[in-house]
């Protein structure tokens, strides 16, 4: 449910005088944020691939197949788990969920009306609620 403009507003002031005093909230609000967590993987991601590379390069200066074969599956698994974490911080960023199908999906009649009445009973649970702060009841 929306808040009203008036109440966006008080909700940022107390959230702008809570970072003021406590520096350690700021730190734990950023902690648990999803783009930092993601952004971390990536990074974490990015140090497996070069973990990988030079596991490769040192299979092939000292004649050590296996230990090149280990950082090919290194940096293997590191690409792929970098990628998905970068879909992943993009898909917060933009605020979308990831779609899960290629092609559009067609909605019938009936999905299309349920979804009116919803908004339309949506709307009138919002009108009752203002209502109520307001003290119309």
């Amino acid at each position: 449910m929306p808040l009203s403009e008036h109440e966006q507003r008080q909700l940022e002031q107390i959230e702008q005088a809570l970072y003021r005093e406590d520096r350690r909230l700021v730190r734990l609000v950023r902690s648990s944020d999803p783009r930092v967590h993601h952004r971390r993987r990536v990074v974490l991601a990015l140090a497996g691939l070069a973990l990988g590379a030079a596991m490769i390069a040192a299979g092939i200066v000292l004649p050590l197949i296996g230990l090149a074969v280990a950082g090919f599956v290194v940096m293997l698994l590191s690409g792929i788990w970098a990628l998905n974490s970068w879909r992943q911080m993009a898909t917060v960023a933009l605020g979308d969920a990831p779609r899960r199908s290629g092609g559009k999906r067609r909605r019938s009649r009936r999905g299309q009306r349920n979804r009116a009445a919803r908004t339309s009973m949506m709307e009138r649970l919002d009108e009752r609620w203002r209502r109520r702060q307001e003290g119309g009841l």
